[in-house]
């Protein structure tokens, strides 16, 4: 073992009298374990929101969605087979989209009304083929004394306000009605409750109806036209090429947006506010490393007299700087180590048991999420060390520089 791990080793075993200096040494320890664990856990919180949101907006959205710039999209079918041509597009669904209100035998609320092709949706919203929405919509619910009602299914929030469940009726009004010689009076017809579908963002499960494409058209007086076609890519990364791609192969009167292009502002404030929290959570190590130095310096006060003897013998400055250096970065160490092992069990006690739940109208998400990713635990742990590394240079500098006749003199 080289002299200065000895010394050094020896130095962090401080004897009774220079308890006040252990003490110091232990918070520092702590200090270090506090702020690795918080780093820990907030940026895997914060990673697991990014990925459980995408999750679920990817779960209930298309990863493109072409639109036309203006006028009726009538001519979407042989539109749709040109996409198809695309090798990036995996699959494709054309869907009507509206604002209307829904009224239950209590409740009215506004909601989104999604016209989707029950066959072609469940290729492209991977829920509707998870839970077997498109089946329900396939359905004709059939009333006593009546023909058939068609059905509509609603999210699990709204069907909450509207007090509507299964197999209830419930009334869509859209204002494209029809101009009579009394004025504009506003289209209405009746819906069976054939679902509820529960997304888990509140966004969705307050405001979206899906009805059949067909029934939305003939309410809606759009005869054959749609509102857009929702597409799915092979590769979700490169969703923004793609679109590009289709929109030349449409025409210039046709416009694409990606999912990343949609939800760009929610992702870039994620981003922004996971950056923002590892600074802030970093100043935690900052104290530590302070106290790191503290320790240090007070060591050195104590041992003047023994680094006199160590230079006189015949070591270098350099070693003397070595010997410091390595206590600091032994603190750094266990502390490091300390708060990485209780940062993973507390990260994985969160992500088993998610005894943490969020109000769903006011995150996106009900439970907190946690992704904890081996990159993220080296770069806190990385950053840490760097951090205890810097807080030893002064100290083991001014031990290196000391006289070794003035220390044995003095000391």
């Amino acid at each position: 073992m080289p002299f200065e791990y000895f010394i050094g080793g020896r130095y962090l075993r401080t004897r009774e009298r220079h308890a006040f200096i252990s003490l110091i040494t232990y918070l520092s320890i702590a200090g270090v374990a506090v702020g690795v664990m918080a780093l820990i856990v907030v940026i895997s919180v914060m990673a697991g929101f990014e990925s459980d949101l995408k999750d679920r907006i990817l779960g209930i959205e298309s990863h493109i969605v072409l639109t036309k710039k203006a006028g009726a999209f009538s001519d979407y079918k042989q539109v749709d087979r040109l996409i198809k041509g695309n090798e990036q597009v995996a699959a494709s669904s054309p869907f009507v989209h509206a604002q209307v209100m829904i009224k239950s035998r209590t409740n009215a609320s506004g909601a989104v009304l999604k016209g989707v092709d029950p066959v072609s949706v469940g290729t492209v919203e991977k829920h509707f083929r998870a839970t077997g929405l498109k089946d329900k919509l396939l359905k004709e619910e059939v009333a006593p004394g009546e023909s058939h009602l068609p059905g509509i299914i609603l999210g699990k929030e709204l069907a909450s306000s509207l007090r509507a469940a299964t197999g209830d009726t419930v009334y869509l009004v859209s204002p494209r009605g029809m101009l009579t010689p009394i004025g504009h009076i506003p289209s209405m017809k009746r819906f069976k409750v054939a679902g509820v579908f529960e997304s888990g963002m509140y966004e969705y499960d307050g405001t979206y109806a899906y009805i059949d494409i067909r029934e939305a058209q003939q309410m809606l007086r759009l005869n054959d036209a749609i509102t857009g076609i929702e597409i799915k890519v092979n590769d979700i990364y490169h969703a923004g090429q793609t679109a590009e791609s289709l929109v030349s192969m449409a025409g210039p009167e046709y416009e694409a947006d990606d999912w990343m292009t949609v939800n760009r502002n929610l992702f870039s404030a994620l981003k922004l506010e996971k950056t923002v929290m590892f600074i802030i959570l970093t100043l935690i190590v900052f104290v530590a490393a302070f106290n790191i130095a503290s320790s240090l310096i007070m060591m050195v006060m104590k041992k003047t007299r023994d680094i006199g003897i160590l230079k006189a013998m015949g070591a270098s400055s350099a070693s003397i700087r070595r010997i410091f250096v390595c206590n600091g970065m032994a603190i750094g160490s266990i502390g490091t180590c300390l708060g990485i092992i209780f940062g993973i069990t507390l990260c994985s006690l969160l992500a088993r048991y998610q005894f943490i739940e969020l109000p769903g109208d006011v995150y996106y998400i009900t439970t907190l999420p946690v992704r904890l990713e081996a990159l993220d635990v080296f770069m806190i742990g990385l950053a840490a060390m760097a951090i205890c590394f810097l807080a030893t240079l002064y100290p083991a500098h001014k031990a290196s520089g000391i006289d070794p006749v003035e220390a044995i003199r003095y000391g």
